[in-house]
């Protein structure tokens, strides 16, 4: 569901605004970049299909990145897929893959604030604006607002020029006027003061005002814009050991002896910090399977489940096997782990992971989780882990797309989905055994009200001892009734929520 991916890199260095968290009258401010951000900003190969790189037209860092928000806009392409294929064809230098994937993920991360101030110098509005002419300014004014290493001179002439490529003179000197205009008042970009609350957290923090209004009747107004606040940092890097090959403190060791740095994490004892040391996923550590990249909030999960070995275990929504081949590592390959997913293609994702970290002990299947209960015998597993599919509210740090695409209707109908999906999976635990639920949502209707109508449904079910958790519970967060939730301003991790059940013994 969440953690890492793998081909991240680091930023390209330039600044971006903080969260404007003050009250009302606020302007965008400098603050620290969003490192960490998708694409393949890895050294760029000499040639491609025979096609050396002087040969083919260049692409620059802002066309590119007005191509990649184009395509999600029009085609509700994923900004990460699309940035990384892009990228990758480009070939781009590190420094301008850098500021590309800066302009593709902070343009999405702030489009409601750009589209704010964009609005009163676009004077047909932003919406009436061809796709790509939109990108092209929201692109322009983040670089204005929140990059402060680029001047503003270079941001005008620069869009000037794309806008004259892409398109004719009318267009360029539209673009020329508005950014010009925008610079002239610069001043009056603010939020207004005064506004209510609900409207304020959206303009400054950039979010859907639906979600926030949300939020605010959850959790209330000041954790609500600290969990919006959270949701436009960068976001961290963090490994797993994989304790079948190391142990954390050898690999700490060996990685500060190679320059890196790094720090254990506080929340998975099999997890690392790296505050330093390029991208994870390309380094002899990872190739040779003694780590994997994920997120610390997503290694909880395996703790919940807490296999022992030579046991049974079924993950039922696996894919790409992350928190799979976490389980496999707790019991140190010893038993059987069964996982499922419906999508036949991501079997082969489950497999390499299980072949990278020398892990014999997974089965991978294809199926439909739903009829789980017609393909295995009641009482068939020890363990069952249902990461079950969600709103993906909970990870919006690394996927941005989320907040502009997700409404209250999907909330309501993966809830749905996900009650079946534990109606279904319930039977096929042994007397005594753990179930584990989580989602990488912070929506309470996907989680602590989803596991308590299972336990009102199921009598046969209880949450499991809170000792479990023991060790894991931090000032902000207490384990309720079997579930913890982790919001994404608690430890700079994803947001996640994790159940721990049991089926009564007879």
């Amino acid at each position: 569901m969440s953690g890492n991916t793998p081909g991240r890199p680091s930023g390209n260095g330039h600044k971006v605004a903080g969260n404007t968290s003050g009250r009302g009258g606020n302007k965008p401010r400098p603050n620290q970049g969003r490192s960490g951000r998708a694409g393949n900003a890895s050294a760029s190969p000499a040639s491609v299909n025979g096609t050396s790189r002087s040969e083919r037209p260049k692409t620059s860092a802002r066309a590119l990145a007005v191509k990649v928000l184009s395509a999600v806009e029009q085609e509700g392409a994923y900004s990460n897929l699309e940035l990384n294929r892009r990228l990758k064809e480009a070939e781009l230098s590190p420094a301008d893959a850098g500021l590309a994937t800066e302009l593709v993920y902070g343009t999405i991360a702030r489009r409601n604030t750009l589209d704010y101030f964009l609005e009163r110098y676009v004077a047909k509005g932003v919406s009436k604006l061809q796709p790509w002419v939109r990108s092209l300014l929201r692109i322009s004014v983040y670089q204005m607002l929140y990059l402060d290493r680029i001047p503003e001179h270079a941001v005008v002439s620069e869009a000037v020029n794309l806008a004259k490529k892409l398109g004719h003179q009318g267009i360029s000197g539209m673009v020329n006027g508005v950014l010009r205009n925008m610079i002239r008042n610069r001043d009056e970009l603010r939020i207004p003061e005064h506004l209510p609350a609900a409207k304020r957290i959206s303009l400054e923090h950039s979010h859907p005002l639906w979600m926030v209004e949300r939020w605010i009747s959850q959790y209330g107004e000041e954790t609500a814009e600290a969990i919006c606040r959270a949701n436009n940092e960068p976001p961290a890097v963090s490994v797993r050991v994989n304790t079948t090959m190391t142990t954390r403190e050898k690999l700490m060791l060996e990685m500060e002896s190679m320059g890196a740095i790094v720090e254990p994490s506080r929340l998975s004892p099999d997890g690392i910090l790296v505050r330093s040391g390029g991208n994870m996923a390309l380094t002899t550590w990872y190739r040779d399977g003694l780590l994997s990249v994920q997120d610390e909030s997503s290694m909880l999960v395996a703790e919940a489940v807490g296999p022992e070995d030579g046991q049974t275990v079924l993950d039922c929504c696996a894919a790409p096997g992350g928190k799979t081949a976490h389980m496999a590592e707790k019991m140190q390959d010893r038993g059987r782990i069964v996982a499922n997913d419906v999508h036949a293609h991501k079997r082969q994702l489950i497999m390499d992971q299980a072949d990278r970290l020398g892990l014999s002990c997974i089965d991978a299947v294809t199926g439909d989780a739903l009829d789980l209960d017609e393909r295995y015998p009641e009482a068939s597993f020890d363990r069952i882990l249902l990461d079950a599919p969600c709103s993906g509210l909970g990870v919006i740090r690394r996927k941005p797309d989320v907040k502009w695409t997700k409404t209250a209707e999907d909330i309501h109908d993966i809830s749905n989905l996900q009650r079946e999906l534990l109606d279904r999976v319930a039977p096929l635990l042994k007397p005594g055994g753990i179930l584990v639920y989580s989602t990488c949502t912070i929506e309470p209707a996907e989680n602590e009200h989803r596991v308590a109508d299972f336990l009102d449904r199921h009598p046969e079910y209880k949450a499991a001892e809170e000792s479990a958790w023991s060790g894991l519970e931090t000032a902000e967060w207490k384990v309720v009734n079997g579930g913890v939730q982790i919001l994404p301003q608690y430890a700079h991790s994803d947001g996640f929520f994790i159940a721990r059940l049991t089926r009564i013994a007879d």
